[in-house]
């Protein structure tokens, strides 16, 4: 093969790197001359002469350049050249011999179909960053070269071993911080969900896939006494160890003014706050909210985050729009509550971005096909929670965190539903409330068949919450027995929002050792001011296994 006519036939400046037996370039010449003729004029008769690109001895050039060039011609890629550093790298190589025996280290990285299809399309490929039998990386540009009805392919095989091991090196790196950032959000998300008496609840988090980086998605559910029950979804913006840490605050900030049993939108009001102290350049989205089995709803605040959706007993899926204020950490903003209807029989979901929010397509586009796949999802909180998910289309390398919560409040019928009982008086004050009160709790306490000594116990605490009402209370006035599978609740509600507090009594005081015995003789006690101005005060009892 005339190794002068290869190389003049190569497109552009790759003329310039084809190698050449004994001759030098002369067709298809680059330029006329060694310069220009203005840069001529300037030449000394001592200058010596710049010889021009085309007079080059390209064979001495590529025999000595470090990059990897290797020519080869026909259909079978037989081999023509392979200059030093190619045979340094590889040893020696026979020439007219097929590619497939002649450069075995290419079929090894897999590149004989990219010399077949450069060869059909007449186009240069190139490929990044292969490992080669040497165990070093390289990237390699394969170029079409023609002569008459023949062709060929020249090779050029640039060694890229330290920027790969350094790309390496990031990626390990980035994994690690992932990994840590994922360990740091799992050990801040709750390991164990508490279990409410009245709900059935299940929760799922998924991190986004290996690329990317871990956000600050978490949820919760608290119980807060008198069976009522707190329920919170929130998204921290931004990725990493910083937005996980940022969460693990909320979160635990969360419980703490849970414990104040405030409503929802005065809870979001003291996170809003805090967020700001956190980092003023962080905000969050949350939702908080709060079950209560005697109301038959969900009442809720939402900074900035998506609605909670509740599929009803007939199937219908309501979503709770409003009322919606700006995420945590802008500040300035006075939050409101709203309440969805949960009664028995239905299912709420609580979710982040990452569930519905795909780049392709609007976000009320994503609400409302997760509305379509909770219409038609039953069974336990659990199979529904995982059904969501499946119907949204998030695998493992999803690039967006996720966080579902999935409460239901169970229908009971049959013999379970007498686990669940409630009795309620109406107190009209003066003397004779507290011994109707007395006999109420002890009639409604006899029918549900519990142990003398809850029974006794039981009526004690009714009768100490209604004397500490009429005394320091206003109509109206109420008192209300709740017992579950679990606990028996006795609350009593009336039309002052003082909240009691418990104080030891002195020995000639006449008061104040009502709210103490409850507390002695109780699980646990508590009081919060209800809507419209007054108060409940409730203490529960754990009922015996068995």
């Amino acid at each position: 093969m005339n190794f002068t006519r290869w190389s003049a036939r190569l497109p552009g400046t790759q003329r310039r790197a084809a190698a050449r037996t004994d001759h030098e370039l002369t067709p298809d010449r680059l330029g006329e001359g060694a310069v220009p003729a203005a840069r001529a004029e300037q030449l000394t008769d001592d200058a010596p002469p710049v010889p021009a690109v085309d007079e080059l001895p390209v064979r001495e050039v590529l025999d000595r350049v470090p990059a990897l060039v290797a020519l080869v011609h026909g259909p079978d890629h037989r081999l023509a050249y392979v200059n030093d550093a190619y045979v340094t790298a590889f040893g020696p190589r026979s020439p007219g011999t097929p590619a497939s025996d002649a450069l075995p280290e290419l079929h090894e990285t897999g590149l004989l179909p990219l010399l077949d299809q450069v060869l059909r399309s007449g186009k240069p490929r190139t490929v990044k960053s292969r490992k080669a039998p040497d165990g070093r990386s390289y990237t390699f540009t394969c170029t079409p070269v023609t002569e008459g009805d023949t062709g060929g392919v020249l090779i050029f095989a640039i060694d890229v071993t330290d920027h790969a091991e350094a790309a390496e090196r990031l990626r390990a790196s980035e994994r690690r911080q992932r990994e840590t950032a994922v360990t740091l959000q799992r050990s801040l998300l709750p390991q164990v969900l508490e279990e409410p008496d009245d709900l059935r609840i299940a929760a799922t988090y998924q991190p986004g896939g290996t690329e990317a980086a871990v956000g600050g998605d978490w949820y919760d559910v608290i119980t807060l006494g008198g069976g009522r029950t707190a329920l919170v979804i929130g998204d921290v913006m931004g990725r990493g160890v910083r937005a996980a840490a940022v969460m693990g605050q909320l979160r635990t900030a969360v419980r703490a003014y849970a414990r104040l049993d405030l409503p929802p939108h005065e809870v979001l009001q003291l996170l809003d706050g805090l967020a700001t102290e956190i980092d003023a350049n962080q905000i969050a989205t949350c939702v908080y909210a709060i079950h209560d089995p005697n109301e038959g709803k969900l009442v809720y605040a939402s900074a900035g985050h998506l609605p909670i959706l509740v599929r009803d007993e007939s199937g219908a899926v309501l979503r709770a729009d409003e009322p919606t204020g700006p995420p945590l950490g802008t500040g300035g903003w006075i939050h409101a509550s709203g309440s969805i209807p949960l009664g028995p029989g239905a299912t709420a979901v609580l979710y982040t971005d990452g569930l519905v929010e795909r780049r392709d397509e609007d976000l009320d586009e994503g609400i409302a096909s997760l509305e379509r796949a909770l219409s038609g999802a039953t069974g336990t909180p659990q199979v529904v929670c995982d059904r969501l998910v499946r119907s949204a289309g998030v695998t493992a390398d999803h690039d967006d965190d996720v966080a579902v919560l999935v409460l239901q409040h169970p229908s009971r019928t049959g013999p379970d539903s007498d686990l669940f009982r409630n009795a309620a008086l109406e107190l009209l004050g003066g003397v004779e409330a507290a011994p109707r009160a007395r006999a109420f709790a002890s009639g409604v306490l006899t029918s549900w068949r519990f142990p003398a000594e809850l029974h006794d116990l039981g009526v004690l605490a009714a009768s100490e919450l209604v004397a500490n009402s009429l005394q320091h209370g206003t109509p109206p006035m109420r008192l209300r027995l709740r017992r579950t599978d679990r606990r028996l609740i006795i609350e009593v509600t009336d039309g002052d929002d003082h909240l009691p507090r418990r104080r030891k009594a002195e020995p000639g005081d006449e008061s104040g050792r009502g709210i103490a015995i409850v507390a002695t003789i109780a699980s646990n006690w508590g009081s919060r001011r209800t809507p419209g101005g007054g108060k409940a005060v409730w203490c529960e009892f754990v009922l015996p296994k068995g």
